[in-house]
């Protein structure tokens, strides 16, 4: 939700939304490929963060291809991204050519990212109807099993010089499964097939192979286009290294009470937590209903002043409490805010402590914070 400066004052959680970060990052990706163009991938609403707001933004960038996930979404990002000025935007959709969509496809000017034979002959047959050859990305699989041609496929592609004819071919694609651990041999492997297997192609396709994490590994792996997500929203494109990206992120949580709990006395649901020492708790505004994730439960920090504090107990659909017993007195208090995620504890910090990825903390942010949006870079 997105409101007035008025209303986002006194909300009770809030979302800042740093869109000069977004615009950061992209040019240090930008900069990482070195000359290589440089695509969007806005799925999953942006990251969490937004598409309707973060894909203008890329697109002031320089950024003039997006990938989605589902057709819903790129329906959605085609009425952002359209007009006279962004008109040559061009939007794919990942999860490919689902059956009797294809006018749809031509009619919002979508991409689809073809993922199997079969795909490639509807989409064939449209742009027959059309009366020219129609957009497509060739998925290739070198090696992630989920999406795209696998090697009996291929064979079958391979072994026909016809078979890719009657489509405008605009990449061929293919995703890196374990390129955030950059040492990893499967990196290497993933890229000689993908070389393969474009090589094995009846037409020559320009080709993008770099995700965010890829983009890191080399200008190998660079090809002709970079298909950069998490590192865009701030996420680290290494586990094992610093984190050049910026967190665009900032959730905040008000103080809604402060107590002193005497040793022995428990904290929360199922009194997982007990008190050690005399220790003053903090309620706050955040729980598993708005995205803080419930594996969090005494393993969560927040940063309070810019000094960190455990979650303590059991995080709860609507609080969190935290212990505040080392701060100042003066530092808490009911109405004050703690930054909950953010550039001090970020999201990849708390997937750690949570068992999981920032991905998942980010895509599901929830509907009840305030969200401000701002321009730092501007």
């Amino acid at each position: 939700m997105v409101t007035t400066t008025a209303a986002f004052d006194a909300a009770l959680s809030r979302l800042t939304i740093d869109l000069g970060a977004v615009r950061l990052n992209y040019r240090r990706l930008c900069r990482e490929l070195n000359g290589v163009p440089c695509a969007g991938v806005v799925k999953a609403d942006g990251y969490g963060l937004g598409a309707d707001r973060v894909a203008p933004v890329l697109y002031e960038e320089g950024c003039r291809t997006f990938f989605v996930a589902t057709f819903d979404e790129a329906v959605a990002l085609r009425h952002v991204l359209s007009g006279d000025t962004m008109a040559d935007a061009e939007i794919a959709c990942l999860n490919g050519l689902l059956a009797r969509t294809e006018a749809s496809f031509v009619e919002h000017r979508i991409t689809p990212v073809i993922n199997a034979v079969e795909q490639i002959g509807r989409w064939r047959d449209q742009g027959h109807k059309e009366g020219r050859p129609l957009p497509a990305m060739l998925h290739l699989d070198t090696g992630m099993n989920r999406l795209g041609l696998d090697g009996r496929e291929m064979e079958r592609v391979a072994a026909d010089p016809t078979a890719l004819e009657g489509v405008d071919w605009r990449y061929a694609i293919s995703h890196l499964a374990i390129a955030d651990e950059p040492d990893h041999p499967m990196n290497g492997q993933q890229l000689a097939r993908f070389t393969a297997m474009r090589a094995r192609l009846p037409v020559s396709m320009r080709a993008s192979l770099a995700n965010s994490s890829g983009i890191f590994l080399g200008s190998a792996f660079h090809h002709d286009l970079g298909r950069p997500g998490i590192a865009l929203y701030g996420g680290r494109p290494a586990a094992d290294r610093e984190n050049p990206m910026l967190c665009p992120i900032r959730i905040e949580g008000r103080i809604l009470q402060i107590r002193t709990v005497e040793p022995g006395w428990t904290v929360g649901y199922g009194g997982t937590w007990r008190a050690q020492r005399e220790t003053r708790i903090a309620t706050v505004a955040a729980g598993y209903a708005d995205g803080y994730l419930r594996s969090l439960s005494s393993a969560g920090r927040v940063a309070v002043g810019g000094r960190l504090c455990d979650v303590v107990g059991r995080v709860s659909m609507d609080s969190i409490t935290v212990d505040v017993t080392d701060l100042p007195e003066a530092a808490v208090a009911p109405g004050g805010v703690v930054e909950v995620l953010g550039p001090t504890v970020t999201p990849d910090l708390m997937a750690d402590a949570g068992g999981t990825i920032g991905y998942e903390l980010l895509t599901g942010l929830g509907s009840r914070y305030v969200r401000h949006y701002i321009d730092t870079s501007a």
